[in-house]
């Protein structure tokens, strides 16, 4: 099942794109690097603009990445999801009831094949793939795992995104304004 309406989902790298993003008709967002400090703030601005923030847990400066760090964002932050590499941060935010991203970065076939175990251990709701320009990787994801795909990192063209798409990402993120502006 595919969460999301459109196929870019802008990620956020620099707060001052957020004047932007809020001003665009995209439901759901990614936030990445952000402060504890700002994330309340940040949150309520975001859903008085009615986004649904995937907040980037492990990006999350001030924060340490463990169960506690998962817990405190899912009962005091409350976004719509976290994206983690982390399995105790999905598996938390799992049982919280937030969407979950499980985060693959694939260097090489033993980082696929990890993924792949720590996925089977999780169930995450969706798969980010990192770098999302290697469609063929995408299709093998899709196609083992069934599960929602999103493609990020690397994207810089509305080419490589349709490539993604193409070979089964329901969608890409990515910073690169042009590409949601």
């Amino acid at each position: 099942m595919n969460p999301f309406k459109t196929e870019i989902l802008p990620a956020i790298r620099d707060l001052k794109d957020l004047d932007k993003v809020v001003e665009t008709d995209y439901e759901h967002i990614v936030l990445l690097n952000t402060h504890i400090g700002q994330l309340k703030s940040l949150m309520k601005m975001l859903k008085s603009h009615d986004k649904k923030v995937l907040l980037h847990a492990d990006l999350v400066q001030g924060l340490k990445t463990d169960e506690y760090a998962a817990q405190f964002l899912c009962r005091d932050i409350k976004p719509f999801g976290i994206v983690s590499t982390r399995k105790s941060i999905l598996h938390t935010a799992k049982k919280a009831g937030l969407l979950t991203v499980q985060r693959m970065f694939l260097l090489d076939s033993l980082a696929l094949e990890s993924s792949f175990q720590m996925y089977e251990s999780i169930q995450p709701d969706c798969i980010e793939v990192l770098p999302g320009i290697m469609p063929h990787i995408i299709s093998e994801i899709k196609e083992k795992t069934g599960s929602t795909i999103i493609a990020g990192g690397l994207i810089r063209t509305e080419l490589e995104a349709r490539a993604s798409l193409n070979a089964g990402a329901s969608a890409v993120t990515t910073s690169n304004k042009s590409l949601w502006l």
